[in-house]
C-alpha cells in the first residue's frame, strides 16, 4: 500500500491532503463546541456558519504557507513550525470573524479553542504520514542497512547510526561462522551466504562494507557477490580515518575506485620511492593536475628539501599548494614548498627557473591530454606536449639536472589521434637527447587510463548516475587498461629512480577492462537496475554514442615485443627505436613553425613520417 500511495500523482496527493484538512477542520469545530458547551454537539442555526467558515479559512491560509507543497515522508521541524504559523494566522482570522459577526449561540472563545484543537489534529496527521510513508519503524524509505563486517569498524558504525537516524540498521553480515547467530547491541549477525534472500525478505536498500583492513582480493569477491542485488553498496573510510575514532554516516562514501579496478593495486617499493628524493630539490611540472598533484603528495612524504610546483593554471596551483602545506603542517615535514606560475611553452621562463633553483630531479607531467580537444587544437597541442617537453629538457640539461622523468601514455603507442602522437614525439625527443653527452638522465613512464583523474570515465559515470542517466559509452567493445592515481604517481617515482637514460617504462596492468562492463558494474553497485530491451522498467540506461575522433577500441603499452624486467616485478622496460638528435632537431624546427601557424596538414605529415603506427582518423 505504501508504494500505491507514493505512486499517486502530485495533484491527487494534494487533493487528498486538502480533503483531509477539511475533515479535520470540521472535526476540530465539533470537538471545540462539545468541550465548550459540555455536551455532544448537534449544530443548530448560526452554528452551521462556523462549520463552513473553518475549512474556508484554513485551506487558503495553508496554501499560502506552502503546506500543500511539502512531502510528508520528509516532514521535519521546519515544516511543523510552518504548520503552527499557518494555524496561528488562521486563528486570528477565525477570531476576527467571530467577533465581527457576533452569531448567537456561538461562544467567542471558540476562536481560540478550535484552532488549538485543529493544530493538534493537523500536526498528528502530518506526523502519522511521515511515520507511515517513510517507515521510521521499518519502512524502506528511511534506508534499511546491512553492515558487512561484524568487527570493530562495523560496531563503531552501528553506534554512529544510532545517533544519526539516517538508516535503520537491520543487522550485521559476516562470513565467519563463529559470529553468525550472535547479536551486537541487539542487532543480529547474519550469514553472508544468505545475502540474496536477506535483501528481499528484509527490504534492504543499502549495504555498507565495514572491512577497512580486508585484502583487495577479499573485497573484490564480496563486491562480485553483491553485483546483481538491488542495493546501493557503500564503503567506510580508510583504516587511518577509523583509527581517529570519528565514524559517522557522513563518512560513508561510494566504493573506492580500487574496488572498480577489479585487481589488486600494484604495491610500491619504498626504497625506490625514496631514492633521489630525500633532502633534494624536486620540480614537478603540471603540479595542479591529477597526476602532477598526486606526484607532489607522494614526493612531499619523502622529505625533499625543496619542492617546486609549476603550473600555468593559477587555481590548480593554489589548491595543491594549500593541500601540501596542510600535509606538511600535520606531519611536521620540513619541506619548502615553492609555487611557480608559468607555462612550459615559455622557454626563457623555464630556463630561468631551472637556473635559479637547480632541481636535482624533474617530473614532467604538464601536457594537454584530452583526445578530442587536442584533435581540434593540433597546433597548441604540439606546442605544449612536444615543444614544452623540449624546453624543459634543454633547461634541465643546462642546469645540470640529474634525472628527468616524462609522464607519458599508452595512447603514444600506434596512435590514432594527435594527442597520442604528440606524446610519442615527446618520447622521441627525450630518447634522442639521452643519446647525447649530458649529465641528465632522461626516462619515460607510460601507463594506461587513470581512474578518477580529471576527464576520466569513472567521475563521468558518477555524474551521469547522479543525474539519473544515461551512462554514455562510445563503443560496446572499447577496452582500456586502468590504474589508480596513486598507482600512476608511484610508478612514475619508482621508474624514474631506475632510469639510466632513454628508458621507456611500462606497468604490468593485468587484463584490460571493457568500458561497457565498468558501466554495468557501477550501475549495479549503486543499487539501481539497468534499463535495456530485456529490462524496459530499469532505472539507468547505457547509451552507445559512437567512437570520438581519434579514439581507438583498444590501447597498447608497447611498440615492440619482449620487454625487459626491472628491479620491480610489475614494472617493465622497453628500448624502442628513435631518430638521432642531429636529424630530429632539424625536423622539430619545422614542426614548431607549423604548430605556431596551426598548420594541421604539415603537423600530421610530420607525425605520419616519424610516429610509428600513427593512423589519423
Amino acid at each position: 500500500m505504501h508504494r500505491d500511495v507514493l505512486a499517486w500523482s502530485r495533484t491527487a496527493k494534494r487533493l487528498v491532503v486538502i480533503a483531509l484538512d477539511v475533515v479535520l477542520a470540521l472535526l476540530a469545530t465539533w470537538i471545540a463546541f462539545t468541550l465548550r458547551l459540555d455536551a455532544l454537539h448537534q449544530p443548530v442555526d448560526a452554528q452551521w456558519w462556523v462549520y463552513g467558515l473553518a475549512p474556508m479559512l484554513a485551506v487558503p491560509v495553508f496554501t499560502r504557507f506552502g503546506l500543500y507543497r511539502a512531502i510528508f515522508r520528509y516532514t521535519g521541524q521546519a515544516a511543523l513550525i510552518a504548520t503552527a504559523q499557518a494555524v496561528a494566522v488562521y486563528a486570528v482570522l477565525l477570531s476576527a470573524v467571530l467577533l465581527w459577526r457576533q452569531w448567537p449561540m456561538v461562544p467567542r472563545s471558540l476562536g481560540v479553542l478550535q484552532p488549538l484543537i485543529y493544530l493538534l489534529l493537523v500536526g498528528a496527521s502530518r506526523a502519522f504520514a511521515r511515520f507511515w510513508l517513510a517507515g521510521l519503524s521499518g519502512g524502506p524509505e528511511l534506508g534499511r542497512l546491512l553492515i558487512f563486517g561484524a568487527g570493530t569498524a562495523g560496531v563503531q558504525t552501528a553506534t554512529a547510526l544510532g545517533v544519526s537516524r539516517q538508516f535503520e540498521l537491520v543487522g550485521f553480515v559476516d562470513d565467519d561462522p563463529a559470529k553468525v547467530g550472535r547479536s551486537i547491541n541487539g542487532a543480529p549477525v547474519l550469514s553472508a551466504a544468505n545475502m540474496p534472500d536477506l535483501v528481499v525478505s528484509e527490504r534492504i536498500t543499502d549495504i555498507l562494507l565495514a572491512m577497512p583492513g580486508a585484502s583487495r582480493d577479499r573485497r573484490n569477491r564480496i563486491i562480485e557477490s553483491l553485483n546483481n542485488l538491488p542495493v546501493h553498496v557503500r564503503t567506510l573510510p580508510s583504516m587511518a580515518d577509523l583509527a581517529s575514532g570519528r565514524v559517522s554516516v557522513q563518512d560513508f562514501k561510494e566504493l573506492d575506485i580500487e574496488d572498480l579496478l577489479g585487481r589488486e593495486p600494484v604495491a610500491p617499493r619504498n626504497d625506490l620511492l625514496a631514492r633521489d628524493l630525500a633532502d633534494q630539490v624536486v620540480l614537478v611540472t603540471g603540479a595542479g593536475g591529477s597526476i602532477g598533484g598526486e606526484l607532489t603528495r607522494q614526493i612531499v612524504l619523502q622529505r625533499p628539501r625543496q619542492l617546486l610546483l609549476l603550473d600555468h593554471n593559477e587555481f590548480g596551483l593554489y589548491t595543491i599548494h594549500q593541500e601540501l602545506e596542510a600535509i606538511c603542517n600535520a606531519q611536521a615535514l620540513a619541506v619548502q614548498l615553492v609555487p611557480l606560475l608559468g607555462s612550459v611553452v615559455d622557454a626563457p621562463r623555464m630556463h630561468a627557473l631551472c637556473a635559479a633553483y637547480r632541481p636535482a630531479t624533474i617530473y614532467h607531467a604538464a601536457a594537454y591530454k584530452h583526445v578530442p580537444l587536442v584533435e581540434g587544437n593540433a597546433g597548441i597541442g604540439v606546442l605544449n606536449n612536444v615543444m614544452g617537453t623540449l624546453n624543459m629538457a634543454h633547461a634541465a640539461m643546462e642546469a645540470g639536472v640529474h634525472r628527468f622523468v616524462l609522464v607519458s601514455t599508452d595512447k603514444a603507442v600506434r596512435p590514432t589521434n594527435v594527442m597520442g602522437a604528440t606524446k610519442r614525439v615527446a618520447e622521441l625527443v627525450l630518447q634522442a637527447l639521452s643519446a647525447e653527452p649530458s649529465q641528465t638522465s632522461f626516462s619515460m613512464v607510460r601507463f594506461g587510463n587513470v581512474l578518477g583523474s580529471s576527464g576520466s570515465v569513472v567521475p563521468l559515470f558518477r555524474r551521469q548516475l547522479a543525474a539519473g542517466g544515461p551512462l554514455t559509452v562510445t563503443h560496446a567493445e572499447v577496452t582500456r587498461y586502468f590504474m589508480t592515481i596513486p598507482e600512476a604517481a608511484q610508478l612514475v617515482l619508482q621508474a624514474g629512480a631506475m632510469g639510466r637514460g632513454g628508458d621507456v617504462f611500462v606497468l604490468d596492468m593485468g587484463e584490460p577492462v571493457k568500458i561497457m562492463d565498468l558501466a554495468r558494474r557501477m550501475v549495479q553497485l549503486s543499487g539501481l537496475a539497468l534499463r535495456d530491451s530485456a529490462h524496459p522498467t530499469g532505472d539507468i540506461e547505457i547509451v552507445v554514442t559512437g567512437l570520438r575522433t581519434g579514439e581507438k577500441l583498444y590501447e597498447e603499452l608497447l611498440i615492440g615485443d619482449n620487454p625487459e624486467p626491472t628491479e620491480h616485478p610489475r614494472i617493465m622496460k622497453a628500448r624502442e627505436p628513435f631518430l638521432p638528435w642531429s636529424q630530429l632537431q632539424q625536423e622539430l624546427a619545422a614542426l614548431e613553425s607549423a604548430a605556431a601557424q596551426n598548420n594541421v596538414t604539415t603537423i600530421k605529415t610530420f607525425l605520419l613520417r616519424h610516429v610509428q603506427g600513427y593512423q589519423p582518423s
